[in-house]
Order: C-alpha cells, then sequence, then structure tokens
C-alpha cells in the first residue's frame, strides 16, 4: 500500500544519496539548473514536478494541489504573504510568478541544507527581489515578523512545515495580530501524512472559516487534501 510506496522511495534516495555523494534536494536542484530557463519561474516549478514525477518522489506541493494554491494566491492577491516550510523553493517560486509588483513573500525553512537550496532555487527563477528566504525555527520567526521584518498583518500564509507545528503557529501567528479579517491560511498535507490537531483546530474555531479541497499527495495517487482557513477576526 501506500507506507510501502514511500518507504521504497526512502531506501531508493538513501541508496542514491550515497552512490552519489549528494542529497535528493541537490539534485532537484542540479536537475533545474541544467533543465529549466533561468528567470523563467514557470519553467522551475515545470522543471522541479517533471524531475518529481519522473525520477524521483519530493515533497513538494506538486501540480495537483499546486493549482489550489495558485487559485487561491490569485483571489487573494496578497501584498504581503507568508510560507512556512520552504523545502526546495518549488511553492515559493510558485507562489512568487503569481504576485503583483511590489507585494513579497516571506518564506521560512529551518533545515539549512533545504534554505541553501531554496535560495539558489529563488534566484535562478529570477524572483528574489519578490521573496526574502528566513532561516530558522518558526517559533522563533514569526514573533519577529512586526518588528523585525516590518509585516503589519498577513494577507496570506502557507502552510508547509512539520504538521505538528500547523497548530501552535496558527495560534501564535494570532498571539502576534499578524492576521488581519480576510486573512487566509492555505494548509498542504492535512489528510497524508496528515494534520488532524489542526483541521480540529480551525474548524471548531469561531474566528476560522473553513473549506476543505480533497485532491492526491504530490505525484502519487495517494488520498490528501489542502485545508483554507479565512481569519473572521
Amino acid at each position: 500500500g501506500t507506507a510501502a510506496l514511500i518507504w521504497n522511495e526512502i531506501i531508493r534516495e538513501k541508496v542514491t544519496n550515497f552512490i552519489m555523494n549528494q542529497s535528493k534536494e541537490q539534485r532537484i536542484l542540479n536537475f533545474v539548473l541544467q533543465n529549466a530557463v533561468r528567470g523563467d519561474p514557470r519553467s522551475v516549478v515545470d522543471t522541479i514536478d517533471k524531475y518529481c514525477s519522473q525520477k524521483e518522489w519530493a515533497m513538494n506541493v506538486g501540480n495537483e494541489k499546486g493549482l489550489i494554491l495558485d487559485k487561491t494566491v490569485e483571489e487573494v492577491n496578497p501584498s504581503v504573504a507568508l510560507e512556512l516550510g520552504s523545502y526546495c523553493g518549488y511553492s515559493a517560486v510558485r507562489i512568487a510568478r503569481l504576485l503583483k509588483a511590489g507585494a513579497r513573500l516571506l518564506t521560512v525553512e529551518f533545515n539549512p541544507e533545504f534554505a541553501a537550496i531554496a535560495r539558489q532555487m529563488i534566484e535562478f527563477a529570477g524572483v528574489q527581489d519578490k521573496v526574502k528566504l528566513l532561516e530558522g525555527p518558526s517559533e522563533e520567526i514569526i514573533p519577529q515578523l512586526k518588528k523585525k521584518y516590518e509585516v503589519d498583518t498577513l494577507d496570506f500564509v502557507f502552510l508547509d512545515h512539520w504538521k505538528d507545528r500547523y497548530t501552535p503557529d496558527t495560534i501564535l501567528l494570532q498571539e502576534c495580530n499578524l492576521l488581519r479579517k480576510g486573512s487566509v491560511l492555505l494548509a498542504d498535507n492535512v489528510i497524508f501524512p496528515g494534520a488532524p490537531d489542526f483541521l480540529a483546530y480551525v474548524r471548531k474555531s469561531p474566528h476560522f472559516q473553513c473549506t476543505n479541497y480533497p485532491s492526491h499527495l504530490e505525484y502519487m495517487q495517494v488520498e490528501d487534501a489542502v485545508e483554507k482557513a479565512v481569519f473572521l477576526g
């Protein structure tokens, strides 16, 4: 079943890492540098999708759920957006290509190796003027957003980091007064690997209005979903 599929991918990745003496994330970046068009974010996104669907599975939001992400960003048309979990920079590039002039995306990545890859990906895609990568734990960075990064409120937040951080970080965004009436949170992987406590929290809260978008796990026929939670103030 699903577990066996993912387990096989993990083993194959470990073996490949050992043989090639580089990480899967480095291989994804190299593939983009060799095959995508510099300065063309759409080409970068498509090239990552191609690599991850044909060569090695990776935890990007992927193309199917990416369309839900695109649609939400276009509807919100944010001036200030926050992403929790940059990974290889896939969704940062995907979001940045849709931002209006003068808008900015802050993307937070805890893992220094992923942050280094994401930085190069963002730069290669030509969206570095719109994206600022913040390296460190989300629980330390969120409280600094107002003073250190001059954020008044966030129009859009994409949650795609550690699933057990979804709820505490959402509460932190509220406590730090970073959400305004109409701010939109979009959370990936709420079914697989799953974020049940987050779903329970936003759905029960009188401060959020929720919509669920059933979908599939990136690059696989495994049930997953994206949850949209609009902050009501």
